[in-house]
């Protein structure tokens, strides 16, 4: 990496000496005597991309017969992803692991998927929950938290523990920093919050949005292409990128009202800032993703196309007596089944496996047997409906 050095100051008032002391660190931590592999959180946004390349870069920096401990890089794809981010991403993952064995990297890239049983269609049109909300947004924990974890554990359970590197920033936003202090305990590793035997390593929690993007433009990427086109989907995208999560108390920050860009189904957000800015930039196929997006939140609201009692059969109620509507109809499950097909067509981008659309259909049999629907007007009614 090409050292920046301010003028002035000590190296540890300035951007070169504050990356010597994060490389350092690293280094330190990554010789300590034990073989515990290291997990890299990497969602292919900045932070995550500059932590991926500090590590690369420490490697490098050693004697091939010191790097003995082995280190993955892991995404995760909710499989709904923005088609932008999902290309870039593969595209950089690619990179990185044809670059590994040349450069004698004892690197590991995986990219975890939630289950078909527990997608996002399979359950929105399949179980028929709700389009996500702040109130119940069934989405993370499903689709990035759960698939994660699972490969955390594997590691955990093959090595006894796992060390899992994550790019946060205490300056990222208050909610982050409110994160950082919570679990802080002045040490290098911190206990995760809910996965036993996995400990955090934070190394560019210190580092300011201005310096992380100051080092990745005057900097190359060890395993090959440039940033430019990191810069450029940022700059499309008018926002940054929701980070891999592994624990709910980082949720919030999937879905806040920032332009934060990630799947494009996300209806968390009252408006989808990042996709408005990308289809501005020039990328017109996802005007039609966009706009079935709106249509799922709208139809959210539309109590005609939700059952009045959940999938368990309950009714919900709030304050005076107000009824919490349940999963959408069938019919209504149908219509959107079809709508995202033609979507589909239109944009000749797949986003929604065949293995779903199975999954699904078996559901739908299962609920039209067994499961209670409401009209409107409140009456409680068998459903017999066709699948």
């Amino acid at each position: 990496m090409n050292e920046i050095i301010a003028v002035g100051g000590s190296p540890e008032q300035n951007l070169g000496g504050r990356l010597r002391v994060i490389l350092s660190d690293l280094k330190d931590e990554y010789l300590q005597p034990h073989d515990i592999p290291w997990i890299v959180g990497f969602s292919g946004g900045k932070d995550s991309t500059l932590l991926a390349q500090l590590v690369c870069e420490m490697l490098l920096a050693l004697p091939p017969r010191q790097r003995q401990r082995r280190v993955h890089i892991v995404a995760n794809d909710t499989l709904v992803e923005s088609p932008v981010i999902a290309g870039h991403l593969e595209v950089v993952l690619k990179r990185m692991g044809e670059a590994a064995s040349p450069l004698r990297l004892p690197l590991t890239i995986a990219k975890t998927t939630p289950p078909t049983e527990q997608t996002f269609w399979v359950n929105l049109i399949g179980r028929g929950y709700p389009s996500p909300s702040r109130i119940f947004r069934w989405c993370t924990d499903r689709m990035k938290i759960a698939p994660t974890t699972q490969y955390i554990r594997s590691q955990v359970d093959a090595s006894g523990e796992a060390i899992l590197l994550l790019g946060v920033r205490r300056s990222e936003s208050t909610q982050r920093a409110r994160s950082v202090e919570r679990y802080e305990n002045g040490q290098r590793l911190n206990p995760h919050n809910s996965l036993q035997n996995c400990f955090v390593y934070k190394p560019i929690v210190e580092l300011t949005t201005d310096e992380v993007w100051q080092t990745l433009l005057q900097s190359t990427p060890p395993w090959g292409g440039t940033h430019r086109e990191l810069v450029t989907m940022y700059r499309n995208a008018g926002g940054g990128e929701c980070p891999l999560v592994t624990d709910k108390s980082e949720a919030p920050s999937c879905g806040t009202t920032s332009s934060r860009f990630g799947c494009w189904t996300c209806t968390v957000v009252e408006k989808d800032k990042s996709a408005e800015s990308f289809i501005e930039a020039g990328y017109g196929d996802l005007e039609p993703l966009l706009e079935f997006r709106d249509w799922l939140k709208a139809i959210r609201e539309d109590g005609s196309m939700r059952m009045a009692a959940r999938r368990n059969g309950t009714l919900n109620f709030v304050g005076e007596g107000r009824l919490i509507p349940g999963p959408f109809t069938l019919e209504a499950r149908r219509e959107i089944l079809e709508r995202l097909l033609a979507v589909q067509n239109d944009v000749d981008i797949p986003l929604i496996s065949a293995d779903e659309i199975e999954v699904i259909r078996k559901i739908w049999a299962e609920d039209a047997i067994t499961m209670i629907a409401v009209k409107p007007a409140g009456q409680v009614v068998s459903t017999a409906v066709a699948t």
